[in-house]
């Protein structure tokens, strides 16, 4: 019995247009389930069609029914406070009534999407397209996620990072990377002492830097030097990931981000 009263009189599908033929991302749910989402770009539109089904054939009263693209950034350390940076709507239907199925296109153009997606054990960013249909009792609500990628162009400068490490007067190692800035299917190559470190093994994201303002992700090269009494010498020097473009998309990337720098933006404001 208390089935019926808590389950929705309305069944809501979104489907995002041309998914068959778009790039996905698998998306760690937890750490066993993983759900792939569609990738989309910066300035790339957001279309698809929502199809609201009423259950058992009964008919529904509503008072609207809309659409929303949303970026949001959900802090886990702050109470699970979130923050929209980006909010934009469509009213697909005024209030009345459904009896029938009924589909809705919706079509979101040239959205700017300024961040990155990011998923991490304390902050998620995340772009998802929200459909409501409000009704007296009590609203009905689905989401369906989607994944950006930011392509950044190959900085023209890329110095070398230079560290060393040792014990005054008695050992000093010196050590050399060829540069600071790295893709994250580069390899980092040491020149005084021969490293190999390919990044394309690793789960990584590009350097971000106040995100919003909320949030940055920064990456360090750490060298430890441990002596024959087991004794350590720590020594990092921060590096700078970022996500090259394939060939095909070229003139789709904008600037690398520098060493202690913020993350190059947009200046258009974002829509409220």
């Amino acid at each position: 019995m208390s089935s019926f009263f808590f389950s929705t009189p309305v069944d809501i599908d979104i489907v995002l247009e041309d998914t068959d033929d778009r790039q996905t991302i698998d998306v760690k749910l937890d750490k066993n389930r993983k759900e792939k989402v569609p990738l989309y770009l910066d300035g790339e539109s957001v279309k698809g069609a929502v199809t609201v089904r009423p259950k058992d054939g009964r008919r529904l009263e509503h008072t609207g029914i809309k659409v929303q693209f949303i970026g949001v950034i959900e802090m886990f350390f702050d109470r699970g406070n979130h923050y929209e940076f980006l909010s934009l709507g469509q009213e697909l239907a005024a209030p009345g009534q459904l009896q029938h199925p009924q589909t809705f296109p919706f079509n979101f153009k040239n959205v700017e999407k300024q961040y990155e997606s990011y998923n991490g054990i304390n902050v998620k960013l995340r772009y998802f397209v929200k459909v409501t249909v409000s009704r007296r009792m009590a609203d009905v609500v689905r989401e369906k996620d989607l994944w950006v990628y930011s392509y950044r162009i190959p900085p023209e400068t890329n110095a070398s990072i230079k560290m060393d490490v040792g014990i005054e007067d008695c050992l000093h190692i010196e050590f050399e990377y060829s540069k600071s800035k790295y893709h994250l299917k580069d390899v980092i190559v040491g020149e005084t002492i021969p490293i190999r470190l390919f990044l394309g093994g690793f789960d990584l994201t590009p350097t971000f830097r106040e995100v919003n303002k909320k949030y940055s992700v920064r990456y360090y090269l750490s060298l430890v030097l441990i002596d024959e009494d087991a004794r350590r010498y720590f020594k990092q020097s921060e590096i700078v990931l970022f996500r090259q473009a394939p060939e095909d998309a070229q003139h789709l990337a904008i600037d690398a981000p520098t060493v202690g720098g913020k993350m190059p933006i947009h200046e258009t404001p974002v829509p409220a």
